[in-house]
Order: C-alpha cells, then structure tokens, then sequence
C-alpha cells in the first residue's frame, strides 16, 4: 500500500510537470472550450443577412398599427401644443404650481438663457455677436408676449427659425415647464405698481437699486460710444459685421426670399409698411431699422427683427456703407 501510494504520488507530480511544460505552446488545433455556455447560437444579429425571409433582412419591421410601450400619445394638446383642429393652444395643459415654476427654472437656465437671457430680454452669453449667431427674441416684446403657450412649446419641440429642435433632449413635461417658466419671466417685466404692492414688497428700495443699474448701463453706453468715435468706417468692415453677426440668415443680398426683405438694391428705395405708410430707405431708416427693428415693419414681414443696439456705433455706420454697395 504503502509502495502504491509512493507511486501514485510521483505519477501526478510527472504529469503536472508535462502539462505545464506546454503552456505557452502554438497549435493550430482549436482551444478546447467544454462548457459552451451559449457561445454559439442559432440566431441572426442585427443589419444580418436572413435567408428565412423574402426581403433577406434579420431586422423586422413593427406590425402595422403597433405603438412601443409608453409610446401611445392620443393626447395630442399636451403632446404636440396643438388641438385637433392643428391650432396652436392658448393655455398650458399642466396645473400651474410652485413646483412646476421652479422646475422650468432649473430647465430654461440650462437650455434657454444662454440664448434668451436670464430674464428673457434675448441678450444671453452668446448672443453677442461675436459668435455669429442669430440674436435670439425677447420675450417681453408685444409680438412674442401675444403668441399662444402652444407657440413656445413648439418652439422648443421642433425648433424654429435658426434655434434647433430639442425634443431628444427636454421631455414633454420639462418643456412644458419651461413654458409655464416664460410666462412668469413675462409677468415679472410687466407688472405694474398696483400688482407690486399686494405683496408689501418696498417698492422705494427697487426704484433706487433700478435707478442705481440703469446709470451703470447709461455709463457703460457712453464708455462704449466714446470708444467707438473715431473707429473705422468702411463698407468692408460694414461686410465682416454683417458676416459676424448672421444677418444673411434673414436678409438675403441677392434679392432672393428670405425671413426678412433683401437687402440687394435697398438703399434709395421706397419702403411699404404694415401700418400703411411708407418711406425712403435712406441712412436714417436703415439706422433705426438696425437698432429699433419694431418701430416700422415692411409690408409682408412678421415683426420678428431684434434690436443690434449693443453694435458700436462705427459698426452700425459701416453696414450701411455695406448696403449701399448691394445693388
């Protein structure tokens, strides 16, 4: 016993040294693999040619009429902002609560103000013309202040003008919240002093801190006005503000239709305006026009220009310099 259990001892002492002495060894066999685990199955990967099938795809199809789970949206008001007629809906389908505000805070201050503003007045972070962006609207303007709640949320779901889609990035009730959000930044501009001291606020301490940024502001316009004097004043930089600033995303120089009127042949030329009146495209009206774009609309045209007051002074001259070129 004793001489077997010797001899079985020194045999898996010999065959641990021979198996070890092959790692590391190149075959040409296949690896042995005894538990296969469903490596290998009998099945089709996606974008996989399928003979089975007569159009030899792998991927089906949905069964016509079929909705994915969580996908069916009857609801079209809250949905799409519209009614079943396709009109735009006058009023937020979500109950108006603190909550929700405070919701489409936290979403339009990621999303909107870097556009639109911290209050909605179109002057955010990037909207400084440097960037070459479109300005974005202000949201207090009677125009934008008009328009219907089913408005801004399409506006968001599917983009508008020059601002993209972001739908696949807001959820349906997140959008509606920055809606409901819009609209109190909207009251908060317009409300009048009656409303204000309904809620004890001291209406003497907000006149003096507006008083107080508004000579900031008025200082700010004469450093920037001061600046300016004596700056260049050129058709060709009129050319690189225009370029800067976008203003071919909306006026065409060609004469071709666009958001606004071209400005191919401008200068000179006999303007039609909404109300009925009209005037001589000349270097005032084209100033006004680039600064107070809501004064007088063309004959045709939305009221949807914003004001490039924030333009050195210089700059504003050089773009009509520019137009004057564009016959």
């Amino acid at each position: 016993m004793k001489m077997n259990k010797s001899f079985a001892l020194s045999a898996f002492a010999a065959l641990t040294l021979a198996l070890s002495g092959c790692q590391g060894m190149i075959s040409d066999k296949p690896g042995i693999h005894p538990n296969q685990n469903m490596d290998y199955q009998d099945k089709f990967k996606a974008q996989e040619y399928n003979p089975f099938f007569a159009d030899g795809r792998a991927m089906r199809t949905p069964v016509e009429g079929t909705v994915a789970r969580g996908g069916l949206r009857q609801d079209i008001a809250y949905y799409e902002g519209v009614d079943e007629q396709g009109n735009l809906i006058a009023e937020n389908p979500l109950t108006i609560t603190k909550e929700l505000l405070y919701r489409g805070q936290d979403r339009y201050d990621i999303y909107c103000a870097v556009c639109h503003g911290g209050v909605g007045d179109g002057k955010g972070i990037i909207m400084t013309g440097q960037y070459g962006y479109v300005p974005a609207p202000n949201f207090h303007s009677d125009y934008i202040r008009e328009q219907p709640d089913g408005h801004f949320y399409g506006a968001i779901t599917n983009g508008i003008r020059s601002m993209p889609a972001y739908n696949t990035q807001i959820k349906v009730e997140d959008r509606w919240a920055i809606v409901a959000y819009i609209r109190a930044l909207q009251k908060s501009q317009n409300i009048n002093e009656l409303e204000i001291l309904e809620f004890n606020v001291d209406l003497a301490a907000l006149r003096e801190t507006y008083d107080q940024e508004q000579a900031k502001l008025a200082a700010l316009e004469e450093a920037k006005a001061a600046a300016a004097q004596g700056g260049e004043i050129s058709a060709a930089l009129g050319q690189q503000v225009f370029t800067r600033n976008a203003c071919g995303a909306c006026h065409s120089i060609d004469g071709s239709a666009l958001v606004g009127p071209s400005l191919q042949g401008l200068y000179g030329k006999t303007r039609n305006f909404e109300d009925g009146t009209t005037t001589t495209a000349n270097d005032d009206y084209i100033y006004n026009s680039i600064i107070n774009p809501m004064d007088q609309i063309v004959e045709g045209y939305l009221p949807q220009m914003v004001p490039y007051d924030y333009l050195p002074e210089n700059e504003i001259r050089s773009l009509i310099e520019y137009i004057k070129t564009l016959e």
